[in-house]
């Protein structure tokens, strides 16, 4: 199951447990928990600080907890933890076993003080770039917040789960038995939402801010670029971000970058953050503008945000990027996350044998078609225009794949549904005007990127499309 360089790396990792760790397992005699069974005596066999015990009892199997030696609560995987989520699995027993991780010290503060019962599943895919985050920011609250629990969940693994509960976007985190939230979350974010007062203190900390002499909004590579050039000048730099690294983070892999073969979007990220936290600039992350407010006679712009604090700057640089534009038609938003999506790679496998839709016939849409055939019945492309807009080798592949079918110089009015999912979607063709419905089970909208600059509208000019 894993190669013997994949062994040699997980043997390095484990020489840094400070501290005994055990492996609850729960198994069943599915070819999973077979394969369950071995990963765990492997990584038994790579360390003499970890133990396996197969006396678990769970009703979810296969399945194990990760746990400190004389505990029995901790981490469980439900489901082989592979693919994306090997690293989840690592750090899950390096923290587990004592190693510190890389996280402020304020926000294991943050964990710690968290009262009640909170119980979470976080349901993912094997292929999901989103789902790690989510499941390593669940993992760390149970870890050190004993009235935390976190189970993770492979969709895979469990489908009659996923089917039951109608997920159909990973990762879906439940908890106590109720949808707490879906997509990408940092645990800045998870404990945010669990703690009403957080704003509020975050605000103060913000509000207590000497003002900057250059104030970057907006945390991509323009804003990243920016601070690193900025500070290396010298100057305090500071940089106000509502997640940094911005639609980056999204990115499956990144081939297109000069000097940089070849990378995904968090580990492009993470570079980016590190090389800006080089140069000491002032990293506020989580924070969404609300207001600009040009210099007084004091000379400082002024940035409210929208928790309700005020950063001031002799400078002020724009970058605020832009988000996944809405198709913005009857069902889109009904059904989010309901047969809805936006991430082909998240959330495709959880569509496996069924029919989908893709809206938008540029690279993003055409990729996704291409990547979507290889997993479920059909795919049905929809383009507004009269001829894909995609690269030529691209649409060429997707021509060549038999279970595609493509309607150009159509135009989306409707995605339908039951009440509770996706049934199908609805479009018109543009030369005769005739209205036709494609029965399906998920739609996914890939029809480009709207700047984020309405809070700028009045301050600053802005083309017709909401461009600075």
């Amino acid at each position: 199951m894993l190669d013997d360089s994949l062994k040699t790396q997980l043997q390095q990792y484990l020489g840094l447990l400070r501290q005994p760790i055990r492996l609850i397992a729960s198994l069943d005699d599915s070819e999973t928990g077979t394969d369950m069974k071995a990963l765990l005596e492997t990584i038994v066999s790579l360390s003499d600080k970890v133990t396996l015990d197969t006396s678990g009892n769970d009703a979810r199997k296969p399945s194990f907890v990760v746990a400190r030696e004389g505990e029995t609560q901790g981490v469980r995987f439900a489901g082989l933890p592979l693919g994306h989520e090997f690293t989840s699995l690592v750090l899950a027993l390096l923290w587990t076993g004592g190693h510190p991780p890389k996280v402020e010290q304020d926000v294991i503060d943050s964990i710690k003080a968290l009262d009640g019962d909170f119980s979470f599943e976080v349901y993912m895919s094997l292929t999901c770039h989103n789902c790690p985050d989510v499941v390593q920011a669940l993992s760390l609250m149970a870890i050190f917040n004993p009235k935390v629990k976190t189970t993770v969940i492979e969709g895979g693994a469990f489908q009659k789960e996923v089917e039951e509960r109608q997920i159909m976007a990973v990762p879906m985190v439940f908890l106590n038995g109720e949808v707490f939230a879906s997509g990408r979350m940092s645990v800045e974010e998870i404990v945010a939402k669990l703690d009403t007062g957080a704003a509020s203190r975050d605000a103060a900390k913000l509000n207590a801010k000497d003002p900057f002499e250059v104030l970057i909004v907006g945390g991509g590579p323009a804003g990243a670029a920016a601070a690193v050039y900025a500070a290396r000048k010298g100057i305090r730099v500071g940089v106000a971000a509502e997640r940094f690294g911005g639609q980056v983070n999204d990115t499956m892999a990144i081939e297109n970058y000069i000097s940089v073969l070849e990378t995904d979007g968090p580990k492009f990220a993470a570079a980016l953050e590190a090389q800006v936290r080089h140069y000491g600039v002032d990293i506020m992350n989580l924070q969404r503008a609300d207001k600009l407010i040009p210099a007084g006679l004091d000379g400082l712009v002024q940035v409210q945000m929208e928790n309700g604090a005020t950063l001031k700057a002799k400078t002020v640089i724009l970058s605020t990027g832009a988000r996944w534009r809405n198709v913005n038609v009857p069902g889109e938003a009904e059904y989010k996350n309901k047969g809805v999506a936006y991430c082909p790679h998240c959330d495709g496998p959880l569509f496996k044998g069924k029919r989908t839709a893709v809206i938008g016939g540029g690279n993003s849409g055409v990729e996704a078609a291409i990547d979507l055939a290889g997993i479920v019945e059909h795919v049905t492309l929809v383009e507004f225009a009269d001829q894909l807009k995609a690269d030529a080798v691209l649409v060429d592949k997707l021509k060549s794949l038999p279970n595609v079918t493509i309607h150009v110089n159509a135009q989306t009015t409707e995605i339908t549904g039951d009440g509770s999912k996706v049934n199908g979607l609805r479009y018109k063709d543009r030369a005769n005007g005739t209205e036709h419905h494609v029965e399906l089970a998920g739609v996914f909208v890939q029809i480009g990127l709207v700047p984020n600059t309405e809070w700028l509208k009045g301050t600053v000019e802005l083309s017709k499309f909401g461009e600075i």
